[in-house]
């Protein structure tokens, strides 16, 4: 791991050490074996502009260190030139770190950019429209959410937590809206996804206090 994060880190000055490598070897000895270190140099620039410290990513978001996950995604100096589906990863984190600090414009705009990246499984798309949701429905735009989340459980979700969280939201959109028929069919979705997430079922609880004293 260790030598891992050597090559993450160091891609750069490694690349220009292999091309001086390869000019000495080239005068030196013979530039039929020049190529080698030529070509290495130009995989750690390339891996450099379009894979970044990403790879690394998961291992720190495994292991709860979300300071050093943060600090990782902070070194991609050129995220446009990242790999499509690497470029999504990595504003879908920018758009986690950006939710935690309460910035909610700048992690709906890196949502966007995520989906516009093109997100590689479509769990991961339905969480980012759920994500969306939720910042529309924190801003006061049931509209914009209801719409979102809608589009949420239709593309589908990674797990049954985040599937009871958005039918449960659009549930709350339409009591607000006074549309009760449609709040108890989500709300019966959301029981039915039996989530496991303490927070949930205590939300489903709740919720069912208030539905169970819906006419009809």
């Amino acid at each position: 791991m260790n030598l891992r994060r050597i090559f993450v880190f160091y891609r750069l000055p490694i690349a220009i050490g292999l091309i001086i490598l390869g000019f000495v070897i080239g005068f030196q000895v013979t530039w039929w074996i020049a190529w080698i270190p030529f070509l290495a140099a130009v995989l750690m620039i390339t891996a450099y502009f379009l894979i970044g410290p990403m790879t690394l990513i998961q291992g720190y978001m495994e292991s709860g260190d979300m300071e050093g996950a943060e600090k990782l995604i902070k070194m991609v100096k050129y995220p446009n030139l990242l790999y499509k589906p690497i470029r999504s990863s990595y504003y879908m984190l920018q758009a986690n770190f950006s939710t935690m600090g309460e910035d909610l414009d700048m992690a709906e705009a890196q949502l966007r950019k995520g989906l516009e990246a093109g997100v590689p499984e479509k769990d991961y798309e339905g969480t980012a429209y759920l994500q969306l949701g939720a910042i529309a429905q924190k801003k006061g735009n049931t509209k914009e959410a209801y719409e979102h989340l809608r589009k949420a459980v239709k593309i589908g979700l990674a797990d049954a937590d985040n599937a009871a969280t958005a039918y449960l939201q659009l549930s709350g959109i339409c009591v607000q809206r006074r549309d009760f028929r449609n709040a108890k069919i989500y709300f019966n979705k959301a029981k039915s996804c039996k989530a496991k997430n303490e927070q949930v079922v205590e939300q489903i609880k709740e919720m069912a206090k208030y539905i169970a004293r819906i006419p009809g």
